[in-house]
């Protein structure tokens, strides 16, 4: 039992001198703001609640320089990337867009966004029932203002296969 418990730290400590890649980009071309007016209250609301996992510059906590947690925390904010990045919003198709805008309506009314394990340690990431609504309105704000400018065919993303 020792020799497995000192196998384990040994691991841990070698864990240790790998840092996954920070998500840091200062790249803004395709932020939603480019094609969509983002309200100051709205912009807050996205900063505290949303920004860290779905977009290119998450603040990290100090506990992400420990192995295996920092990984853990990249596999994470790659994987909140991939489902929705607010500051490469425009590049997606009108399509997507549309989608995912209904997706953060619905993920949020459902209770699944933001995540509880994260807000256990970002308390000021909870969302208030105000700040829902105001989320609320400004997403179907814009889906609407897509609706008008694009085709209904457009607006459906394609099956996959």
């Amino acid at each position: 039992m020792k020799k497995v418990g000192i196998g384990i730290l040994v691991i841990l400590i070698l864990l240790q001198a790998y840092r996954p890649a920070k998500n840091d980009s200062k790249k803004l071309d395709n932020d939603i703001s480019k094609s969509y007016t983002v309200p100051d209250d709205v912009k807050q609301i996205l900063a505290k609640a949303c920004y860290d996992c779905h977009s290119n510059n998450t603040t990290y906590p100090w506990y992400n320089n420990i192995q295996p947690v920092g990984i853990w925390l990249a596999n994470h904010v790659n994987d909140g990337k991939r489902h929705l990045n607010f500051n490469d919003f425009t590049s997606s198709p009108i399509a997507r867009q549309y989608k995912k805008l209904d997706e953060c309506i619905e993920q949020v009314k459902e209770g699944e966004m933001p995540l509880e394990s994260y807000t256990w340690i970002h308390k000021g990431a909870k969302l208030s029932d105000i700040e829902k609504q105001k989320l609320f309105d400004w997403c179907t704000s814009i889906r609407d203002s897509i609706k008008a400018r694009y085709p209904a065919d457009s607006l459906v993303l394609p099956k996959r296969k």
